[in-house]
């Protein structure tokens, strides 16, 4: 009780400071109005239909449809979300290792990244119309058979008959490129004017608005007879379990103690003082679970284009989420990425020649070579454990939702975003609690994790 009155306090004292009320309105405004537009169905569709293919479905389009609100089950303008700028921007970070001139422009400061957000946005409007274009084109072959055993178009069929499928497909696209546009736009107005990271926001906002529907349909079966109240109570208890475990290892880090030199400067001498170089114990974030998820998605697409043909049908099912298959290989390939990804993100020459060129070094350990290789041992270590802990979040809660009969879905990334994103958030809200001399929402090393080497 006291931790929450703390935390009702801080919200109290954050709309006192009228540069920041001023900055949680803007960004609330615009959340509501990305919600708004993911209510908004595109011309043409047949929403009934929709809702019924995924209410019966349990595949990786559920999971997409999570990221974004619920978009995508409706095909609303916003049905792709922000994930094609996530898309984005991921692949232009990964090229920067192989690429040379991308390489550089990350090494330019606020210049190069200015250049390669721009490069970015230009490479989200180019995956937007190539996923636009393959949901339109899924969308307008798509039909749901009735216990009658009759197919229902997922079109409507005075618009089908109207447009034919080609300018149905032509319109969805360009209104499901137009509607990321526009989403992206608004994370970079809260960015720039709002608190908090935009985009992160916007991934935020489309995963906790799923929530009130996924406590409802637990609420109706309850109601029904179909869930007891001590399982709804252990349901809960189990849902506060994982998210406290995830939280737990996403605020640990395993600090490496660094020195710096003495100096003597006319009658004083300075320097000599201790810090820490941290590394997160899940030092590639949710980078891995999204390039697990994109690759396990492929089966389904394939088989999506041969409906008639029973083998690749039977192939496809193995690659449900829940079958142990899936969970095998998502698992394999979440730990190969964690270490991949990784590796890509922490250059342990580079660090060890800032370290050289600043004069700190880590004590008991010779700068250069040395201290490259002890930080890649450090790094190897704890990639490791978060490596596990990536895969059993991601995994693991498909085979609790089946076994406990649960109506949602609560592990891996969207997990991952809604921990990170509001701990970012109340950081960046506490610091400037902190400079008008208000009490913030944490407590200075309250929510620290170490872990030994």
């Amino acid at each position: 009780m006291e931790a929450l009155k703390k935390a009702i306090d801080a919200f109290v004292n954050a709309f006192k400071i009228e540069d920041l009320r001023k900055k949680l309105l803007f960004t609330l405004g615009i959340l509501i109005v990305y919600r708004i537009g993911a209510h908004i169905t595109i011309p043409g569709v047949n929403a009934a239909v929709l809702a019924e293919y995924f209410k019966n479905s349990n595949n990786l389009f559920g999971l997409y449809d999570s990221f974004t609100g619920g978009a995508f089950a409706k095909a609303t303008i916003f049905a792709l979300g922000i994930m094609p700028y996530i898309s984005a921007s991921i692949i232009i970070q990964l090229m920067g290792s192989v690429i040379p001139a991308i390489q550089m422009l990350q090494k330019e400061g606020q210049e190069g990244r200015a250049k390669l957000n721009q490069y970015t946005r230009y490479f989200t409007v180019v995956l937007s119309i190539l996923q636009g274009w393959g949901i339109s084109v899924w969308l307008s072959s798509m039909k749901i058979t009735t216990a009658s055993g009759t197919g229902i178009s997922a079109l409507a069929d005075d618009f089908a008959s109207g447009l034919g499928n080609v300018g149905f497909r032509i319109l969805a696209t360009l209104t499901f490129t137009a509607g990321t546009v526009l989403v992206m736009y608004l994370g970079e107005q809260i960015t720039s004017h709002g608190v908090g990271n935009g985009i992160s926001l916007i991934i935020f906002a489309g995963i906790v608005g799923s929530l009130p529907r996924a406590a409802l349909a637990e609420f109706e079966m309850f109601q029904e007879g179909i869930h007891a109240l001590a399982i709804e109570i252990f349901i809960m208890a189990v849902v506060v379990c994982i998210i406290g475990f995830i939280v737990f290892v996403e605020t640990a880090n395993r600090r490496i103690p660094l020195q710096s030199p003495r100096r003597t400067v006319g009658n004083k001498v300075m320097g000599g003082q201790s810090s820490y170089l941290p590394f997160k114990v899940n030092t590639a974030g949710v980078i891995p679970v999204i390039f697990a998820s994109c690759i396990m998605f492929i089966p389904a697409m394939i088989a999506s284009w041969f409906p008639n043909v029973s083998v690749m049908q039977t192939f496809a099912a193995a690659f449900i989420p829940g079958h142990i298959t899936f969970s095998v290989i998502d698992a394999l390939l979440i730990i190969f990425f964690t270490f991949f990804y990784t590796a890509i993100q922490y250059n342990p020459n580079d660090i060890a020649e800032n370290l050289k060129k600043s004069g700190g070094f880590i004590p008991g350990i010779r700068p250069g070579k040395q201290t490259a290789e002890y930080i890649d041992h450090i790094l190897t270590r704890i990639s490791l454990p978060g490596s596990m802990f990536l895969a059993l979040i991601s995994v693991g809660p498909y085979h609790l939702k089946d076994a406990l009969d649960m109506s949602f879905y609560i592990g891996g990334t969207s997990v991952l975003i809604v921990v990170g994103v509001a701990l970012d958030t109340l950081r960046q809200l506490e610091a400037q609690l902190h400079t008008k001399n208000y009490e913030g929402f944490l407590k200075r090393g309250r929510i620290r994790g170490r872990m030994a080497s």
